[in-house]
């Protein structure tokens, strides 16, 4: 008999307890991933409880989860490309304050949607049909703050 192949029986194995299960138990160790936006809104929140501007190593310390200094960095640029945060020097770095609000920078993703559309009226159309009653109204009398403003 092949000793080599004896020792290859499965009975003959030992168990792999360094290996995690495959499967949806494993999924459940994963970090969960963050939706669009999800982090640049976090880190928003954070700079605005700041009393003043902040580092980025301020940010990454008060933020939750372990992100990596560099990705905060790439969070915080990000934002600043958006006119959603200023920067100021801070010695070799900068200090960040946000400009803008979760709603403002909601409002920012859906008019660069609207921005990278050929049919603006279209999509402007479609998005009125799909909303509800309320956020119709809602809607009609901002659009009617902003005609009175223009003609004051």
């Amino acid at each position: 008999m092949d000793t080599a192949r004896a020792s290859h029986h499965p009975h003959n194995e030992l168990p792999h307890d360094n290996v995690p299960p495959a499967g949806p138990a494993s999924d459940a160790r994963r970090p969960r991933k963050r939706g669009q936006g999800e982090l640049e809104a976090q880190v928003l929140a954070v700079l605005r409880s700041a009393n003043g501007p902040a580092t980025a190593g301020w940010v990454q310390e008060h933020l939750d989860g372990d992100l990596a200094y560099t990705t905060v960095i790439t969070i915080l640029s990000r934002l600043y490309e958006k006119k959603c945060v200023t920067r100021s020097r801070q010695g070799r770095s900068y200090a960040w304050t946000s400009a803008s609000d979760e709603a403002g920078l909601a409002a920012l993703r859906m008019r660069r949607v609207l921005d990278g559309e050929r049919d603006r009226e279209a999509v402007l159309a479609r998005f009125v049909s799909a909303l509800s009653p309320g956020d119709e109204e809602r809607l009609r009398a901002l659009l009617a703050q902003t005609t009175e403003k223009d003609e004051d």
